[in-house]
């Protein structure tokens, strides 16, 4: 095996898979640091190229795209709030926050390694462990994946930072609006009203572009406030400093494990590994108050799981032939179209090619840090347009965006009108946060348990037999009940302390 992996770093090495690899990290860095832009829709562009391009060529090419468009995701979400990409969201918490504290050098920093971190750690599970994690996760069925979707949604009560009720309020109202569209089990149409295209139900993308960059465009525009930090020519804390790194390292532990995890398991998705990383990194944190103020470990926690998703998604896709997420069925796409099959036949009549994707992944890692610290100044100088000419820009690059993803104005409808519902909200200081986990994570809430009942023939013991399940369960209760009960324990000891005193 020594000699094959070799063979496939010298393959990895030819100066044309270096090149496609370095233009796939520029590209997916642009791709994701672009509001309205997704690393998907920069996967599809560069697909029909690797048709006449070598398997090994065409790996370096969309594995640079997609290591660089995850940590790219984070650059848009911290200078502008406006994620890049879905699993950037957790991370413009307090990452925006920083910028807007002069601390934009810092947070991107921390962003950059930590995504590094999560994507090295990633690839040494899929390079040690990847069979045995493939196994693991080919034992989560539809009750095992009701759970871990019901724990993520358990997070709306930990995202309702000033009031629990408006959190809930807020995920409630995802919950519905996720509602909308055909019924997933006998198709019939649920709230359509008669409109064609709310059958396909409310698309991800123009909701997130909406919610986070309607508001900050109306805000900075109508309202003339001061949406976009200010530019500082000198960035300080860019390279962290040792001591920061041990610091924030069991953040990045724990980001790179739940990514990797969790985005080994298809179908789970990535914004349910950085928002379970954001919080579960909050839990274990001595300073929780602080969480949503701006500190590093609040960057450093999602950006891990983001990249570590990277990798975990990797591991269904070579060992079984299953794609983790939207972005690996691109690239098992790719694998068909280069005449090869994925799954356990693949590392063994295919080993060199299997050894150069892992070469290839590792090149694309290496290549996103090195490029992404040289690019950073470039990035930063984007808060020094001035902001009657920058915000418009993003305007028209969300509306490009959203009408891109089904080729119809409808979604761009949809954006504006959540941009709308996203600008009141914040007026009223209810959590956009919330109901954005309810929409990405509903319908799969939906479908799964569904699925478990009509296996179970209607019994929902189901979910408590199964020790994966139970244990997701239970996780689950002692989440939601914590912030509930946390301030009435709160409030006790205070009361108690001021009648002793």
């Amino acid at each position: 095996m020594g000699e094959i992996a070799i063979a496939a770093l010298m393959d990895v090495l030819k100066l044309q898979n270096i090149s496609a690899s370095m233009m796939g990290a520029l590209f997916g860095l642009f791709i994701g640091s672009t509001p309205g832009l997704t690393i998907s829709l920069g996967m599809v562009l560069l697909l029909p190229l690797t048709f006449t391009l070598p398997p090994v060529t065409s790996f370096c090419l969309l594995l640079g795209l997609f290591s660089s468009g995850m940590t790219g995701g984070s650059i848009s979400a911290i200078l502008l709030n406006i994620p890049g990409t879905p699993s950037a969201s957790a991370t413009a918490i307090d990452g925006h926050e920083m910028a807007k504290k002069g601390r934009a050098g810092e947070a991107l920093g921390t962003a950059i390694t930590s995504s590094f971190f999560g994507g090295m750690f990633s690839l040494a599970c899929l390079v040690l462990i990847a069979p045995t994690i493939a196994k693991v996760a080919l034992k989560f069925g539809a009750p095992e994946l009701f759970s871990l979707v019901l724990l993520g949604l358990t997070l709306i009560c930990s995202f309702g930072q000033k009031s629990i009720i408006k959190g809930l309020i807020s995920g409630v109202l995802g919950l519905i609006f996720m509602t909308v569209g055909l019924d997933p089990m006998v198709g019939l149409p649920r709230f359509t009203f008669g409109i064609v295209e709310l059958q396909s139900g409310v698309s991800f993308l123009p909701v997130m572009i909406g919610l986070f960059a309607i508001p900050q465009i109306l805000e900075g525009i109508v309202m003339g406030a001061e949406v976009i930090p200010e530019y500082r020519a000198r960035l300080s804390g860019v390279l962290p400093r040792f001591r920061n790194i041990l610091r924030l390292i069991k953040y990045k532990i724990l980001g790179a494990v739940m990514g990797t995890a969790i985005g080994a398991i298809p179908g789970a998705g990535g914004p349910i590994a950085v928002f379970l990383s954001y919080d579960y990194a909050k839990k274990i944190s001595k300073n929780k108050e602080e969480f949503g103020t701006g500190i590093p470990a609040g960057v450093a926690a999602p950006e891990a799981a983001n990249n570590g998703m990277a990798g975990g998604a990797m591991i269904p896709m070579l060992t079984l032939g299953i794609p983790g997420d939207p972005i690996t069925a691109i690239l098992l796409g790719a694998l068909m179209i280069q005449g090869l099959t994925p799954g356990p036949l693949l590392f063994q009549y295919n080993a060199q090619f299997v050894y150069s994707v892992f070469w290839a992944f590792f090149m694309a890692n290496v290549l996103t840090l090195i490029l992404a610290f040289s690019t950073i100044k470039l990035w930063v100088r984007i808060l020094q347009v001035p902001k009657r000419v920058l915000l418009p820009i993003i305007g028209i690059l969300c509306v490009i965006g959203s009408y891109a993803l089904r080729n119809t104005f409808f979604d761009t409808a949809t954006m504006l009108f959540f941009g709308l519902l996203g600008y009141f909200m914040k007026k009223y200081e209810f959590p956009v946060v919330p109901m954005l986990l309810a929409i990405v994570l509903g319908p799969a809430l939906e479908q799964n348990l569904r699925m478990a009942l009509i296996i179970s023939q209607g019994n929902p013991s189901i979910f408590v037999t199964h020790p994966i399940s139970l244990a997701f369960l239970i996780i689950a209760f002692f989440s939601f009940t914590g912030p509930l009960v946390k301030p009435l324990i709160s409030g006790k000891l205070k009361t108690k302390n001021t009648s002793k005193s």
